[in-house]
């Protein structure tokens, strides 16, 4: 049986949305990552189901930082209701020391996306012996 009801609405809509977001006043499209060193590898997966890795997600390393992009253009329809996040999505994270920018990889699956950047081991300090010289 379908309901004859309209469909329940909040007394301020736009809160919940507000609310869903972990920085209200910064960038709206936050993507989710999580990130973590492992075997001589920092590792960063960032959750951007539904987006094309070839044409909408881009992977930059420059400075120190590494930086993922993506862009969900909006598809007109006559839907009433949507959830869905569109527009431009960021994320920068600082790089680990030792970070090889120049073998990075990303991979692309089941709407997760992975960077692997080599960190080089940090050499450890060096004791410097003080030479005595007689005057």
């Amino acid at each position: 049986m379908t309901s004859l009801l309209p469909r329940t609405r909040t007394l301020f809509p736009g809160l919940i949305d507000w609310l869903d977001n972990p920085w209200p006043f910064g960038e709206h499209n936050l993507m989710r990552i999580e990130e973590h060193t492992e075997d001589g590898k920092y590792l960063v997966r960032a959750e951007l189901p539904g987006f094309d890795p070839h044409e909408h997600i881009h992977v930059k390393a420059d400075g120190g930082l590494l930086t993922i992009t993506a862009e969900r253009e909006s598809r007109l329809s006559d839907t009433t209701h949507s959830e869905f996040r569109y527009g431009s999505f960021s994320r920068t994270v600082t790089l680990p020391e030792g970070a090889d920018t120049a073998n990075i990889t990303a991979r692309y699956s089941g709407g997760i996306l992975e960077v692997t950047v080599p960190v080089e081991p940090r050499q450890q300090g060096k004791t410097v012996e003080i030479a005595v010289t007689k005057t």
